[in-house]
């Protein structure tokens, strides 16, 4: 039986979860469909976990299956884990939440619950880099973070889901205690709350297996380097997160466990906020959820807890593709978390209006650290966007734009500089319109992993003034 979950869903018998449609087919049946290699599923009741199963192939080639005990990577949901360092930090005097970090930043420096929140001022920004073929080593030829610390815009105005922020946490962490991020983790999350699995690096260091990282056409992925790992290198497996889920906040003061849930709005409707360290959403009848998903190149990942009820639950799988661990989320939280809303799956996607920018010309530059790029737009009648960069034969697309952005647009050209052409071929732009001028952001990116791996997301400044 499972134990702990009266009312909110069982083991066996019509609707549960090892009645006829159970876990175990949905698991089978999901994999089947996506092809995504393997899916892990914990849930834990009170403080103790009562269901831990695996489904799949942790090493396709190896023939070796996934187990409960196999350790997943992790993405973004180790953005919980760095968080309740913080946290800890502030309850033992080495740092204060609501104190602007040391100078040193373009704009007015960001508090430690700013950063928390996403709302630092820190754009949109990920790199990622491997390891040759049989090493684990990092690369020689991988961007570098310091070119993209800067904020785009000032802190607390708004919420932007930054990696950089995140780093920017690791580093006063490291600053404060003296000591690496890795073992803080360690000695001050995992081995309190006894999450036995966890790890956290390119690579897991073992004893537990850990599962090989996949593209979606299964290609296996290399070790792989970041200059956000307290953002995204976390390994554990299914039981681990749905543990740290719940036994989490008990390490925590009251009142600093109660700031967790504390969260602004990321964007309307208000039902859905970050908080620290934790998406939270407020369902109509009042309760709770919170909840950090994570993806990157071979990791679809999902912690969820229901604090008002006590339980929590993990979905881990291999596959860059996060629809096998959609399906399986939305099957459990049908069966034991009524009220989810999927936008825990990508809170901050910010949503799309039409483009409505009138016709005209502008010209301005795009900034990088190692040079400047003419960059220029005609916005033509019927809409679409004529884009000229650099030396690139001009491009004509279509926009789009939001509640931030006047012109948001991709395009097949690349910025001419040497870390875009690490991060991939593709530029997007998102621009604010003001007194006739734009001004934003140019991003270097490539679009997922159909051909080769996951590439980078560098954000560059830039402005342009209207043609007269």
């Amino acid at each position: 039986m499972l134990n702990g979950l009266d009312g909110f869903g069982s083991l066996d018998g019509p609707g549960g979860l090892d009645g006829p449609g159970g876990l175990d087919e949905v698991c089978g049946r999901v994999l089947a469909e996506t092809g995504c290699p393997s899916v892990s599923v914990a849930v834990a009741a009170g403080e103790e976990l009562v269901l831990a199963r695996a489904y799949g192939w942790a090493d396709v080639a190896a023939g070796r299956a996934a187990t409960p005990g196999t350790a997943y990577g992790l993405a973004s949901t180790t953005k919980a884990f760095t968080a309740l360092a913080v946290c800890l930090a502030a309850d033992r005097g080495l740092l204060d939440l609501d104190a602007p970090l040391p100078a040193g930043f373009g704009r007015t420096a960001p508090t430690v619950r700013q950063l928390l929140q996403h709302r630092g001022g820190f754009p949109s920004y990920y790199d990622f880099a491997y390891s040759a073929p049989g090493s684990s080593d990092a690369p020689g030829d991988a961007v570098d973070i310091e070119h993209y610390r800067r904020q785009l815009h000032e802190p607390g105005a708004e919420f932007e889901y930054a990696n950089l922020g995140y780093q920017e946490l690791a580093r006063l962490l490291e600053a404060v205690t003296g000591r690496e991020l890795g073992t803080l983790l360690r000695e001050w999350v995992a081995e309190p709350l006894g999450l036995a699995g966890f790890a956290f690096g390119p690579v897991h260091p073992g004893p537990a297996p850990s599962a090989v990282r996949y593209t979606p056409d299964g290609r296996a992925y290399p070790p792989c380097h970041t200059g956000h790992p307290a953002a995204t290198s976390g390994w554990a497996t299914a039981g681990d997160v749905a543990l740290f889920a719940r036994r989490a906040l008990g390490l925590l003061k009251p009142e600093t466990a109660a700031a967790v849930h504390d969260a602004p709005a990321i964007f309307a409707p208000e039902s859905l906020g970050y908080g620290l360290g934790r998406v939270v959403q407020r369902t109509p009848d009042g309760s709770v959820i919170g909840s950090h998903g994570g993806g990157m190149g071979g990791v679809a990942a999902m912690m969820l807890d229901l604090p008002g009820r006590g339980l929590s639950l993990a979905v881990l799988a291999n596959s860059t593709d996060k629809t096998a661990r959609n399906a399986v989320v939305e099957y459990l939280t049908g069966v034991l978390a009524p009220g989810f809303d999927p936008r825990h799956f990508a809170p901050a996607v910010e949503p799309a209006r039409p483009f409505t920018l009138s016709p005209g010309s502008w010209s301005g530059r795009i900034t990088a650290h190692d040079t400047t790029v003419p960059l220029g737009l005609t916005v033509q009648p019927d809409g679409l966007v004529e884009v000229r960069l650099a030396d690139h034969p001009p491009v004509t697309v279509p926009a789009l734009a939001s509640d931030r952005w006047d012109v948001r647009l991709d395009t097949p050209l690349q910025l001419p500089t040497s870390d875009a052409r690490l991060a991939g071929p593709a530029t997007g732009l998102e621009l604010r319109l003001r007194d006739g001028d734009l001004t934003g952001r140019a991003v270097a990116y490539k679009s997922g992993d159909r051909e080769g791996f996951l590439g980078s997301y560098l954000p560059h400044p830039c402005e342009l003034r209207r043609d007269r």
